[in-house]
């Protein structure tokens, strides 16, 4: 749960709409809608309320979370384990967002023993810390403390980074991805010069207080889509606000608006050596001295991507699937998030991923 709910910044997304409906007839009423939405969003009584599962790992902030049911737990018993990793942005759990809405939770119930990495709250150690810093310092301590083969699960920019983890660990046997973007280039290019225009105008910030801030974060996406924010407040305007769909909205909602800062030195190199200089797509990428190369990964491998993604555009997570020799392509037709915690994600995207995981072929 947020302490305020948002979307922050709100008067940026506010003045996106008085400039959107300018000229438009039905310009004021489109405005009032908009903040009608707002207020019922802020209003609403859901609050999120879920237990937190035990941490069997720990390495400075981040942690790793054993959703394995806790009979499973005292008895020993094991599935594959599978390490879902999100993206450094935004709270991780949007994998484990309602009692009625969790991916994880459900994985818990079908054979598979589910674990979250939490990156958490960037403290002084890890505000040092580049995306491969996150890789090395973090992400690959976490895998070896498991101590049993990992199938690494990494959604959005999270699955970016455990294509590096996979080449760097020999804990790991499979490597799924979910909408994680490989090719940045492949990104549209009014979406970069938006970025880049974006980070211009937030890099002085950052470097001033050495992160970059949650909101500063949620402009970037916003880039991405600039309506987005007014499509779906019009469309949670219409839903009975008791109903099943508008909670899901709210609980999605605060979880957007939450989530920590991120390190300068992970947006540095997230803005500018991946969204504009494309280093993963162009094999420049290097944590030390190894190259970070799909090419050199022969572990079985799932790359789902989305066919509607306004936020990690098809062709960006596709090329992933290109280049891994084992790799499994799965396209959804749904949005980035819409596959994890849609009305249709369960058929789409968690009933596969759960028959790819206990496949005996891929089994750990």
């Amino acid at each position: 749960m947020i302490p305020e709910r948002g979307p922050h910044p709100l008067s940026h997304y506010l003045n996106h709409v008085v400039r959107a409906a300018a000229g438009d007839p039905d310009g004021a009423a489109r405005i009032e809608r908009f903040l009608t939405a707002v207020r019922a969003y802020q209003q609403h009584p859901y609050r999120r309320a879920m237990d937190t599962p035990p941490v069997v790992a720990r390495r400075g902030t981040a942690r790793v979370l054993d959703y394995a049911p806790p009979d499973d737990r005292t008895n020993g018993t094991r599935g594959p384990v599978a390490l879902f990793v999100p993206s450094l942005v935004n709270p991780p759990w949007v994998l484990d967002l309602s009692p009625d809405n969790s991916l994880l939770r459900w994985l818990a119930c079908q054979g598979v023993r589910p674990m979250l990495l939490d990156w958490g709250e960037p403290g002084p150690d890890e505000r040092q810390l580049d995306l491969g810093g996150y890789v090395r310092e973090r992400l690959l301590p976490l895998i070896a403390a498991l101590d049993a083969p990992v199938t690494l699960v990494g959604y959005c920019l999270g699955g970016t980074l455990t294509v590096a983890a996979a080449a760097l660990s020999p804990h790991v046997v499979r490597l799924a991805t979910l909408a994680a973007p490989w090719a940045f280039s492949l990104y549209g290019e009014a979406q970069r010069a938006n970025l880049a225009s974006y980070w211009t105008s937030s890099k002085p910030l950052a470097q001033s207080l050495g992160v970059l801030p949650m909101e500063s974060l949620q402009l970037a996406f916003w880039s991405l889509d600039p309506d987005l924010m007014e499509r779906k407040f019009a469309r949670f305007g219409t839903l009975d606000p008791a109903s099943p769909e508008a909670e899901n909205f709210v609980a999605l909602e605060d979880w957007a608006n939450a989530g920590p800062p991120l390190s300068l030195p992970a947006a540095i190199q997230c803005f500018e050596r991946f969204f504009r200089d494309d280093d993963t797509g162009q094999d420049r990428w290097r944590i030390g001295d190894t190259p970070i190369t799909p090419e050199a990964l022969r572990l079985p491998s799932l790359v789902i991507v989305s066919n509607s993604d306004r936020l990690v555009p098809r062709p960006a997570a596709a090329a992933l699937a290109e280049r891994l020799p084992s790799a499994t392509l799965r396209s959804l037709d749904a949005g980035h998030v819409g596959m994890i915690v849609g009305t249709r994600a369960r058929s789409l995207l968690w009933e596969p991923l759960r028959d790819w995981l206990l496949a005996p072929g891929n089994a750990n």
